[in-house]
């Protein structure tokens, strides 16, 4: 069978700058921090779903990514390919590190519906697929669910990209989740907001604020008066989209010590719980408020801040019961 253009077999994608997904607007990079932009070029949460027939034996993808170093001690899982059907994983396929190359994933006879993440790390980029006997079409499109955070959103510290919290819950849910987190970032950064506010979704998720401790610190009053800025810049473009706020989840060295600015973790939630519920009371009957801080123990965190596999699933669990209550009355 011929090559087969890989766009409309894309999900979560937010923006294409050229033949490269990225997660910030390309044209207007300039208001970003360099970190987020950064960030922004990884393909996070970017995935190939298809539907084959009966009987199609293999998916073939022509992709380019990077090389890992010969030093580096994960070379040989650096191009790691999962197969999933549905919320179970059918296989995964380990390809040679090399610039540009064509990977075969076998697919069960019966045919069906099914996702390809990506080795998202190495900044991939999907040129072209085609099926092995049978054939290949674009699967269905689903909600489209536009997550923002930090680098607990992006997935750090979970095995595998299909683990993180976002592409679990959606596979829960049946959402297309498009993963907008940025490792360091989500400080409340206003561009950022306006970039939600021009994308298609029909839900969206804030889940930022532990960044506001340290990294960059922030007070409880200036973080309460930046998350209403926030939701009320992406409401300018989604005045009425299912939108659930997600506090920081824990963080046991932040709890109770005081930032640079004499605020603590604890306090900086409480402030952005607060800012949702405010906004929530004032007029919006759309925006929902999920808090964090009970949602993990330490014993589901890898390095004392990021969710290990565990984390990640049961925060997945949490999330996914928060937006099917918020997203129960529209079916």
């Amino acid at each position: 069978m011929h090559w087969l253009d890989p766009a409309p077999f894309l999900r979560g994608t937010a923006w294409l700058d050229g033949d490269r997904p990225v997660r910030a607007d390309p044209d207007d990079l300039e208001r970003l921090p360099w970190d987020i932009a950064e960030r922004a070029a990884l393909p996070i949460g970017v995935r190939i779903e298809f539907g084959a027939a009966p009987g199609t034996r293999a998916v073939e993808l022509r992709y380019r990514a990077a090389v890992p170093g010969p030093d580096d001690p994960l070379r040989a899982l650096r191009h790691c390919f999962a197969l999933w059907q549905g919320t179970r994983l059918v296989g995964e396929t380990y390809a040679p590190p090399a610039p540009e190359a064509v990977v075969s994933l076998s697919l069960p006879p019966c045919g069906g519906v099914f996702t390809v993440h990506l080795p998202e790390g190495q900044a991939p980029v999907p040129l072209a697929l085609r099926a092995v006997g049978g054939g290949l079409s674009p699967a269905p499109v689903r909600p489209r669910w536009l997550v923002h955070g930090d680098s607990i959103t992006e997935g750090w510290w979970s095995t595998r990209p299909a683990h993180s919290w976002p592409a679990t819950a959606g596979r829960l849910l049946g959402l297309d989740p498009v993963n907008l987190g940025y490792a360091g970032g989500a400080r409340g950064e206003l561009p950022l907001a306006e970039h939600l506010a021009r994308l298609r979704g029909d839900v969206i998720t804030l889940a930022f604020g532990t960044n506001c401790w340290s990294r960059v610190p922030a007070t409880a009053d200036w973080l309460y008066a930046t998350v209403r800025a926030f939701v009320g810049l992406v409401r300018r473009g989604h005045p009425s989209t299912p939108l659930l706020i997600l506090s920081p989840v824990l963080r046991p060295e932040a709890e109770h010590t005081r930032n640079a600015l004499g605020a603590t973790l604890t306090e900086l939630r409480r402030a952005m719980e607060r800012a949702g519920r405010d906004l929530a009371s004032e007029g919006d009957p759309h925006l929902h408020v999920l808090p964090g801080g009970p949602l993990l123990g330490p014993e589901h965190l890898a390095d004392g801040l990021h969710p290990n596999d565990a984390g990640h699933a049961r925060l997945a669990g949490a999330v996914a019961d928060a937006l099917r209550g918020v997203l129960r009355p529209d079916g």
